[in-house]
């Protein structure tokens, strides 16, 4: 018996090591090229360059974050907007204004302007007072806003006639802040008692009332006394403050002061608006846009020395002024040259569809077809010269008619001008509907005796439509239903109508018949890389690389040219205490074309909105009159089905004709009424700019059957008359019980006609046919009423 030996095992299995590992004994290193640890130092290198990328990002945002927080809050910044809204009629708002100016200025007495700079807490501020009850200058404050304040009285939960500290204004005006976008929001609580336990219920109270209407970051502040007042001062000065980001696309100068510079004998004068320029530097080539009267052209901007300086010792020198004590620091004045244009409408030239002198091609193909013309052989009478037959008109007999007629049948809706022979036509139409009567008699399901259609009367044929229709009312689930007149022709009055195999698949050209006021729009080529293309020259300007731009948060003059006397005196009048707001446009923004928006009806709107009615729209900083054309929104087709109304509680496109704007932008519809304030109709936001969009307005013609037979029916009451029945032929038919079918023929005189299904009809259906045409919203009659 040998002796015991130490068990060996393999240094490593090989069924766990891969392909490549086991084979690569085998491979000649010198003839790869690589060296060995290539592929691990190749990781390496990728993994560290994701680290350095990263990292670039990571400090790129932090860079922008720093200077954003250095542009907003600092010597350089423009005064921080504080907008105090009561949301019931017992919040008062008034002292609370007078408290917070004193507090910020830091002097005691009466503050003669909204603006103060406090060297205190090393920042300038704006307070403005929300008019209660006026819907359109809460919406004009709340859109130039930095901190939107609610103010709520804890007296309102005491009163036993409201439940809630918001009354139904404040919850309407909550609404429309929620759809334009809110910037930063604050509740600030007033009224509270003295008494400490009942301060902090009541204080918990208002806040369970308002939080669910408000984000969630919203900032609560018990505001009473001075302390308070401080301790919301210190908060909002380190606050990080937010925006709507449509509003952060372009600039815009609040005014602190708006007069007017009349010119001579013209009737135009010069707007001059001071105020601090925000959110991006402002070009004096650029196209402006004053909110209420439309879009204009600068003259001139005046960089001014800035009025309420955080710190006084910069500004202890005084310098020459000019008369009115304001110091210009510098002037931009627009270069014609490069200057953009103030163009609203393309100018159509009525030239352009003139027939031009036909080309060499045109001549030739016109001169092969009137030699194949001359091929066709005629009937001709014997003895008939040839100068004579060139006077003939062609005539055809019966069977070349029905011929032709089916040849039509098969190519569409073709109106059939064919004159026939009047000798045996009203016998042969008699005995064809004799014969199709007599085989229905055998063949029909159910007794009903048909009516005498030839002796009825205009008024009893529309008794007894009207009668059917009431005795179908239940099934009336179409809206799009509509009556063959009886006294004109259907071809004739539904000329501009065609069938659609089907809505979704078949094609509809865009170009095709287009209104006359296509041709004062504007289209793009590419509108997602025009937007991008406009973006960037924002950017560009922000960045200094343009000699003609104000910088962000100087106080300037804007020198708004051209504008009609009258509007611009209402504009600045003492009455009206609201701001102007001259907003810079974005390249192409004053040319009219085709917008889209998807609109919702708002919940406490209850009247019925009707297609093409007009209404007030405000988009971002505009405000123009439009009237809108509503349809559907579908996602996998490229037709959009219009809708005559407006309904609750589901979204729909509203198109308009309306100056161009860039996404994204909200869209707040107000409903004006005589002698009373605007109200709010409807929500939405803009969705796209396209006049290639096609709405097609669907009409249904119904018919009902007289005989039935399995497949076969005659129905009649769609149709008045025999060419009608012929000129619709080719389209198809349905059922509102799910039948699919077309016309066979024509029967009688009075449009009734044979019609095949698909499968069994029943007596008491209803037979439809729809057709199809494309609509256009209306061109609005004044854009901006001020």
């Amino acid at each position: 018996m040998g002796g015991s030996r130490a068990q060996v095992n393999k240094p490593h299995k090989t069924r766990f090591a891969s392909k490549a590992s086991r084979h690569a004994h085998k491979i000649d290193k010198v003839r790869t090229g690589k060296p060995e640890g290539s592929h691990r130092a190749a990781v390496k290198g990728a993994r560290a360059a994701r680290v350095q990328r990263s990292k670039a990002i990571r400090d790129q945002k932090r860079a922008a974050l720093l200077k954003e927080k250095r542009s907003s809050v600092g010597s350089c910044s423009a005064p921080r907007i504080i907008v105090l809204f009561g949301l019931s009629s017992s919040a008062n708002v008034r002292p609370l204004a007078k408290e917070l100016l004193t507090i910020a200025s830091g002097e005691e007495g009466k503050q003669t302007s909204s603006t103060v700079a406090s060297p205190t807490y090393k920042l300038r501020t704006t307070v403005l007072q929300a008019p209660y009850g006026d819907l359109t200058a809460c919406m004009e404050l709340a859109k130039v806003a930095d901190l939107l304040a609610f103010v709520v009285s804890a007296n309102s939960l005491y009163n036993c006639d409201s439940s809630s500290p918001i009354d139904d204004f404040g919850s309407q005006c909550l609404s429309v802040f929620r759809a334009m976008g809110l910037p930063s929001t604050a509740v600030f609580i007033r009224d509270l008692p003295s008494d400490n336990k009942s301060r902090q219920e009541l204080k918990k109270a208002a806040i369970s009332f308002v939080s669910p209407e408000l984000p969630e970051d919203c900032k609560f502040y018990a505001v009473d006394t001075k302390d308070d007042l401080h301790k919301f001062m210190w908060l909002f000065k380190e606050q990080q403050l937010s925006s709507p980001h449509w509003r952060n696309q372009r600039p815009y100068v609040m005014s602190e002061e708006a007069c007017i510079k009349p010119d001579n004998s013209t009737g135009l004068c010069t707007l001059l608006v001071s105020g601090y320029l925000r959110a991006h530097n402002l070009s004096v080539n650029q196209l402006v846009h004053v909110t209420g009267l439309g879009d204009f052209q600068l003259g001139q901007i005046d960089v001014l020395k800035d009025p309420f300086p955080i710190n006084e010792r910069k500004y202890s020198n005084a310098m020459d002024s000019e008369d009115s004590g304001i110091q210009i620091v510098g002037t931009f004045v627009p270069d014609p040259s490069i200057q953009e244009p103030l163009q609203f409408e393309n100018i159509p030239n009525p030239l352009e569809g003139e027939q031009t002198w036909p080309t060499e091609a045109e001549m030739e193909e016109a001169c092969l077809n009137n030699k194949q013309r001359k091929l066709v052989k005629r009937k001709i009478p014997q003895g008939t010269s040839e100068y004579q037959a060139a006077w003939i008109v062609d005539d055809t007999d019966d069977e070349d008619s029905d011929s032709e007629n089916d040849n039509q049948d098969d190519a569409g809706m073709i109106i059939d001008e064919q004159q026939h022979s009047d000798h045996g036509g009203c016998s042969s139409d008699m005995d064809a509907v004799s014969h199709f009567t007599e085989k229905f008699d055998e063949e029909t399901i159910g007794g009903t005796e048909m009516a005498d259609d030839e002796n009825l009367t205009k008024e009893q044929i529309e008794a007894e439509i009207k009668k059917i229709k009431e005795a179908n009312a239940e099934d009336e689930e179409f809206p799009d239903e509509v009556e063959t007149p009886l006294d004109v022709p259907a071809k004739r009055r539904f000329a501009k109508y065609r069938g659609l195999k089907s809505f979704r698949t078949s094609s509809w050209d865009p170009k095709e018949s287009l209104p006359s006021e296509y041709a004062r729009i504007f289209a793009f080529d590419n509108f997602t890389r025009t937007q991008k293309h406009v973006l960037a020259k924002i950017t560009e300007q922000d960045e200094g690389s343009l000699k003609d731009c104000a910088q962000r948060g100087s106080f300037v003059r804007l020198h708004v040219k051209n504008i009609p006397t009258d509007v611009a005196s209402k504009l600045v009048h003492p009455s009206r205490r609201l701001p102007v707001v001259v907003s810079g446009l974005l390249q192409h923004e004053s040319k009219i074309s085709v917008l889209h928006f998807s609109i919702k009806k708002h919940d406490s709107y209850e009247a019925p909105i009707k297609s093409k009615e007009s209404f007030i729209f405000n988009v971002g900083f505009r405000q123009f009159t439009a009237r809108p054309l509503f349809s559907s929104d579908n996602i996998n087709c490229n037709k959009h089905k219009m809708e005559r109304y407006l309904h609750h509680g589901r979204f729909s496109v509203a198109s308009v004709y309306a100056p161009i704007c860039f996404p994204p932008l909200p869209l707040i519809v107000l409903k004006s009424r005589d002698g009373e304030q605007p109200v709010i109709a409807a929500v939405g936001s803009l969705k796209s700019v396209d006049p290639d969009r096609i709405i097609l307005k669907k009409i249904v013609l119904t018919g009902y059957p007289q005989r039935v037979s399995k497949l076969k029916a005659i129905v009649r009451y769609m149709f008045h008359n025999p060419d009608d029945v012929k000129w619709f032929k080719p389209v198809e038919l349905w059922t509102k019980h799910g039948r699919r079918g077309r016309i066979k023929e024509t029967v009688g005189t009075h449009g009734a006609m044979k019609c095949i299904f698909n499968s069994s009809i029943q007596q008491h259906d209803t037979v439809c046919m729809s057709l199809y045409k494309r609509a256009y919203p209306k061109w609005p009659e004044q854009l901006y009423q001020m």
